[in-house]
């Protein structure tokens, strides 16, 4: 506190002067601001709950409409953002686009990758899944770190084309039934043949800015579609678009005349209360052993799926036992049900991996196969389904 002498008509007044305060925003409007620094990053998210509480079939119409949905949104939000910054929209509208086209852009982002992420996340193993884990992780790093309009291109570009691959990759095998090596190859030429049409269409609202970044763009698309094929023909892409529903290994599995299956396995401790599937396999009660699968494919498509049995040796290395073929079909939103057996093995670390053809792993279920004397403290469980 200080004070101030103040004179008039030879009167003196002494004038008390107050400490200046500065206006603290209240605490809401605070966390408001902190949200509204990361808005592109909330909006990146959102697009991952919608896609959460809306996407359940691959091949169900509205799921792909959903997504088809978000690679066009994506794609028109980019090239009017990009106009509004080239000053090619109405004078009113421009300022608008400015401000509000890269949180649509990002929400499309987020609900493409979301999807790609979940109906890739069924399809296999999720260590099999790390790549989109991966993207998903750079993609929202990228939205935090990079500022300057030219990083924002390549990165904006580069986002929506894994998007798109990933869709052509999913989409195309539910269309024609097939997948494959060469579906592939198909799906990933006509994801090349639509990001040229954007980026032609981006050349003629912004040239002069494209021609200084065409290099980056085509060296970041092209080292996109290589990663994509590299992942793929080393089997660490997913089997999309079939999906594995249920894996288990059992003491029994009797399929009855009207396609029901009757399951047995032991009782599980009360930690694994979802469990219903065994762990320890015990020879004792019964010969064979069981791996028993449901797997989900599109209606159209029909294949192969494999069984690999595999035991883990003295140095810890895993040995094939048995390798089963059976066919499926599409269609069914259970999945088709079938399994497979084995009678000669001995006790020890196993497991059982639900494969393609081309050896892509839609699930794995480890377990051990106890002493033939041992005997399990619980009793035997039955399901049918």
């Amino acid at each position: 506190m200080s004070f101030d002498i103040k004179s008039s008509d030879n009167v003196v007044e002494e004038v008390e002067v107050l400490p200046i305060v500065p206006n603290r925003p209240k605490r809401p409007r605070r966390y408001l601001s902190n949200i509204m620094r990361h808005w592109m990053t909330v909006s990146f998210i959102f697009g991952f709950v919608i896609d959460n509480l809306t996407l359940n079939r691959v091949d169900e119409w509205f799921d792909n409409f959903v997504l088809a949905s978000y690679v066009v949104l994506a794609f028109i939000s980019i090239v009017l953002l990009y106009a509004s910054v080239a000053e090619k929209l109405p004078e009113k509208i421009t300022p608008l686009g400015r401000k509000y086209l890269p949180l649509l852009v990002q929400f499309s982002f987020g609900g493409l990758l979301s999807g790609m992420l979940i109906f890739y996340g069924r399809s296999g193993a999720w260590l099999q899944s790390w790549p989109f884990l991966l993207i998903i992780l750079l993609a929202i790093y990228g939205n935090e770190t990079i500022k300057d309009r030219s990083s924002r291109l390549i990165y904006n570009l580069a986002i929506f084309f894994v998007g798109l691959m990933a869709y052509m990759v999913l989409l195309i095998p539910v269309l024609t039934g097939h997948m494959g090596a060469w579906i592939f190859i198909g799906s990933g030429l006509l994801a090349l043949f639509i990001m040229y049409f954007c980026i032609q269409f981006l050349y003629r609202i912004i040239p002069r800015f494209m021609d200084m970044q065409m290099r980056a763009i085509v060296l970041t698309v092209g080292g996109i579609y290589m990663t994509f094929n590299f992942l793929y023909f080393t089997n660490i892409i997913p089997p999309i678009p079939l999906s594995l529903k249920e894996l288990g290994v059992y003491h029994s599995v009797v399929r009855f005349e009207n396609g029901t299956y009757q399951l047995k396995w032991v009782e599980n401790d009360w930690w694994h209360p979802f469990r219903q599937s065994d762990k320890i396999f015990y020879p004792k009660l019964a010969t064979d052993v069981y791996c028993f699968a449901s797997v989900f494919a599109p209606t159209k498509l029909n294949t192969d799926i494999f069984h690999r049995w595999e035991y883990k040796n003295n140095d810890g290395d895993w040995v094939e036992h048995a390798y089963i073929q059976y066919k499926i079909n599409g269609g069914s939103s259970n999945g088709y049900r079938g399994y497979s057996q084995v009678s000669n093995y001995q006790a020890g670390k196993w497991r059982c991996s639900v494969e393609t053809e081309r050896g892509q792993v839609l699930g794995r279920e480890v377990f051990e196969i106890a002493n033939i004397g041992a005997s399990p403290d619980k009793p035997l469980e039955i399901r049918i389904e």
